[in-house]
Parts: structure tokens; sequence; C-alpha cells
């Protein structure tokens, strides 16, 4: 059966119903954790369920939209019923909405900062006095991205969202570390996936590769292992750190 780095361990995971999220209910669930997976689509939700089933693990399915606030406690609750407390958070519910500044409406504007910072804000507060009343130690990771550092045209929503999210990591962490709840963040960069492909791929999307130093776009499984090492307790003297994983991205401009 292999190393089971997070057995005993109750995980909860936003955005679970596609993309990175789904790959991550994986490795968390293969990793031995007991799975909670919230999104707003039930129907994604069980095809991302269904594999995790199939292969022995153990998960629970919650629609959840994390910008409405009266949703975050009961998929808390539902955890709860389903598994215990909560001692894992995967903060990994995010969206973008392109447009350069000038044509940004407020809704726009609302939506990404609701969805990718107030949303991840509640989550982690909930997860928090949650473990605390309980007396449990736990982990929480935030889903940064390699956007906090640098800018991307048209991206400036998104952008924003994510260098607040880095620094709410660190807040966090240190607000936390004396309940033994570890905060911290990772910071992707363009990472292939279902959802972004066809983008990732197209003539401009092979445009904007060129400005990564290694020369490519990462894979979803070379996020794993530092998933992992949040995750878990291998890195229990590790808290408010937000980890670039971005090919050097953040770095500089590919010659």
């Amino acid at each position: 059966m292999g190393d089971k780095p997070l057995k005993g361990k109750v995980a909860l995971i936003t955005g679970a119903s596609a993309g990175l999220g789904k790959h991550f209910a994986s490795v968390i669930a293969e990793a031995g954790a007991q799975v909670v997976i919230a999104a707003r689509r039930l129907d994604k939700l069980e095809e991302t369920a269904r594999p995790i089933i199939d292969g022995g693990g153990k998960v629970h399915c919650v629609t959840l939209d994390v910008m409405e606030s009266e949703q975050i406690p009961a998929a808390f609750d539902a955890a709860e019923t389903a598994f215990g407390t909560v001692t894992l958070l995967i903060n990994n519910s995010g969206i973008a909405v392109p447009g350069k500044l000038p044509n940004v409406s407020e809704d726009d504007w609302d939506s990404v900062i609701g969805t990718n910072l107030k949303g991840a804000w509640m989550m982690a507060q909930e997860a928090a006095q949650r473990m605390i009343a309980a007396e449990v130690e736990g982990s929480i990771v935030n889903l940064a991205s390699v956007l906090a550092f640098r800018t991307q045209k048209a991206l400036s929503t998104y952008s924003i969202s994510k260098a607040a999210v880095a620094q709410m990591t660190r807040t966090m962490a240190s607000e936390l570390a004396n309940h033994g709840i570890r905060v911290n963040a990772m910071a992707p960069g363009y990472i292939a996936t279902d959802m972004n492909s066809a983008f990732l791929y197209s003539p401009r999307g092979e445009e904007m590769m060129r400005q990564v130093p290694t020369g490519r776009y990462g894979e979803a499984g070379e996020l794993d292992e530092c998933l992992l090492m949040l995750s878990g307790d291998r890195s229990k003297y590790l808290t408010g750190a937000v980890i670039p994983i971005d090919g050097g991205h953040g770095l500089a401009i590919r010659d």
C-alpha cells in the first residue's frame, strides 16, 4: 500500500470539481487522508470522488460557494458529521476575470476578490476556530500564484487578489502558530490542466511560455511533493511560507 503520510487527517478541499482542486483531492486521498471535496456543482464533485472511491479512499462531497458566507459553517458541519474535525484545509477555490484596468467592472472586481481572497479568508477562519475549539493541531494551505510577485496584462484583479493571499498567509501564520495551526501557501506558475490547456498551448500561450526560464509550463503532478509536505507532519516547524513552484517564472524573463 505504500507510505500514507496523511493517515488520520481530515482534509477539506475547495474548488475540487476540476483543475488543480480535482488533482489535489486525488493526491490527498492517496496519501491516506479522509477527504471532503467542495465546489458549487455536485455532479462534477461526484466525478472527482468516483476514482477515489474506486481506489479505496474515503471521500464526502459538499456543495459550497465560498462567496456565500452562510454556506461555510454548513460545509464544516457536514465534514465533521462525515469524518470529524477538519485538520487540513486546502484553500484552492479561485477565479480569474480577464480585463485591462480601465475595463474592469465593479462586479468583476467583487467576484475575483470575493472568491480568491474573502472566500479563502472565511474558510481559513472557520477552520481555525474549529481546530482551536477541538484542541487539535492542523494545517491550512492557501493557493497564491506567481502573479502575486509579478504582473500580467489583463489580469490585474487576479494578481492583486493573489498578492493579498500571500500576505494573508503570513499574517494568519503569525496569529495561529501558538495554537499549533500552520498556515502556508503554494504559489504556482502556469500549470497545464484540463481547464486551461487549450489556451496555454495556443499561439498566445506559446508566446507567454517564452517568459518562463525553464521554457515550459508546469504539470499538476509537479505540485504534489510541496502539497504533501505542507499538508503533513513532516513540516511541523514550517509556517508562514509562500513557496513559488513556477519554473523560475517569478525571477526573470527568458532570453
